[in-house]
Parts: structure tokens; sequence; C-alpha cells
């Protein structure tokens, strides 16, 4: 459900320094937002104020939000907890191999810029034939 950024309102949170804010911003620029922030039906925030805040620096007046209802402050509190200690980084070496697919994609060489013409034109042709 897209909020306004101006009635969403902040309780005091767990995690006391957001960190630089700059990559998100940036990832935010350009993909928008990714994963919803998380409130109570009082718009109160629950998890994902690193995320609130990079909108709000971005000039955002709406934001993306789940909305959970019947939640106690024990639940409320667990959720945020839980929200930032379940993730877990990529590895070295799954980011390594993360960024050579993106790499190969971006600069496929021949045999696969060859692959993908007659992928294409296949496609095409079974369009085609699809209409008829």
């Amino acid at each position: 459900m897209l909020v306004q950024i101006k009635d969403i309102k902040i309780k005091k949170r767990v995690r006391k320094d957001l960190g630089n804010l700059e990559d998100l911003k940036d990832s935010m620029r350009i993909y928008g937002l990714m994963n919803p922030i998380t409130l109570n039906s009082r718009y109160e925030l629950i998890a994902g104020e690193r995320r609130l805040q990079s909108a709000i620096q971005l000039g955002w007046t709406s934001i993306n939000a789940n909305i959970i209802d019947n939640l106690t402050e024990v639940d409320q509190l667990e959720m945020e907890i839980e929200e930032n200690n379940q993730r877990k980084e990529f590895t070295d070496a799954e980011l390594l191999e993360g960024y050579k697919r993106l790499q190969r994609l971006r600069n496929p060489n021949i045999f696969y810029k060859i692959y993908l013409f007659f992928k294409h034109l296949f496609q095409k042709i079974a369009d085609y034939f699809q209409k008829k």
C-alpha cells in the first residue's frame, strides 16, 4: 500500500546508527523501493527505517508499506529485531560470481550474440504462426 511519508511515526528504535545511506539512496534512485517498509495500523514504523530515511532524503512524499494489524508491542519489537538480524550478506565468492555473470550479460561474447539473434528470430517466427 502506498503511504504518505508525513503520516509515518517513528517511535523508539533498536538501531541507533543508520550508517551511510548513500549506496541505499543510489539503489532506490535507480531501481525504486524493492522491499516495502513495515508499519502497524497506526502507521508506526516497525521495520525499514534506513529505507524510510533514504526516501525522505531523496525527497519522496510517499512510500510502499506493508501494514500489519493486531500486533503487540512485543510482536513489533521482535519483528524489528528479526528483520535486521536475519539478513545474510553474500559471501565474497557469491558476490564475485554475481558480478562475473552481470559482466557477461552486459558484454556478451560473439557466440552468445549469435545465440540471442537466433532465439529472437525463432520467437518472431513462432509469434507469427500463433497469430494465424
